[in-house]
């Protein structure tokens, strides 16, 4: 089985795959059997997460033994040697990260490839992937992932990853607004059920909710009139579901959508060490 594990400034995305078998008949293709979000912790210790990884798997009772691949991409540094040695200690496996020298399949056409962060290189194999046609010519791909800050990523026809834009998360937008206005309560940010407010809390809400779709909306537009009508987009994360209900650009929303990159990239990566082995 393979753990693969996103970590995120805000939440960390755990994922438990059975491997795709291309000796079973008929072949079986990989296969997601549990998943988890949780939030991120920096100041977590090699055997808080040795406890934190023996609860989440005893909740579906999978035996821990069972791992046998770790892939991770993170975003947080100061985790990446904490997980490291976890994985060897309560794994007995090295874990695969995400990071420059790795085997994505993905070429990187900006200026500086080694400061792209590893979440969105994984989702872009991803979503590359998701609108593979054999039938038809490759789109352009746009994916949106909604995290701390709001990443666009766009991927050629060819499978090259073209550049993007970073914007501020919808939920740093609304503490900014909070800590900055003390009279302004705290609210939960949802789709209102009007577009012109009777109170502060409806004031609030739909200014941070058709606000945010409206900064979403307005790149998304710029950028597929740069890319082509033909342009397909997806978005990702915590509050991918609640943005695109309202957007008219965002096609598709995979929640999962960096469980499933990482788990490609270890794929490609495990299958040529093997065929390495082998030769």
């Amino acid at each position: 089985m393979l753990l693969a594990i996103d970590v995120g400034n805000t939440n960390t995305v755990l994922g438990l795959y059975r491997l795709a078998d291309s000796k079973a008949t008929p072949a079986l293709p990989a296969t997601l059997l549990a998943d988890w979000r949780i939030t991120t912790h920096r100041e977590l210790t090699v055997d808080e997460f040795g406890v934190l990884f023996r609860d989440l798997f005893a909740l579906r009772q999978v035996d821990m033994a069972a791992v046998t691949g770790i892939a991770i991409s993170s975003v947080v540094p100061p985790l990446d040697s904490t997980l490291r040695h976890a994985a060897d200690l309560y794994f007995h496996v090295k874990p695969l990260f995400i990071e420059p020298g790795t085997r994505t399949g993905l070429p990187i056409l900006t200026d500086n490839p080694a400061e792209v962060g590893a979440d969105r290189i994984v989702n872009c194999v991803a979503a590359y992937e998701i609108f593979k046609d054999p039938a038809h010519p490759h789109p352009p791909v746009i994916v949106v992932d909604f995290g701390t800050a709001t990443t666009f990523d766009v991927i050629s026809p060819r499978g090259e990853f073209l550049g993007g834009a970073i914007a501020p998360g919808l939920g740093i937008s609304a503490d900014a607004l909070f800590s900055r206005a003390a009279r302004l309560p705290r609210i939960d940010i949802k789709k209102p059920a009007k577009v012109i407010g009777t109170s502060t809390v409806d004031n609030l809400q739909i200014g941070l909710y058709y606000g945010y779709i409206g900064l979403v909306d307005g790149i998304l537009e710029r950028m597929i009139a740069e890319l082509g009508p033909d342009t397909r987009t997806i978005a990702t994360g915590g509050l991918a579901r609640l943005i695109s209900t309202g957007s008219k650009y965002i096609h598709q929303v995979d929640e999962l959508l960096t469980l499933t990159g990482l788990r490609l990239i270890y794929e490609r990566n495990h299958d040529r060490r093997q065929a390495h082995h082998h030769g």
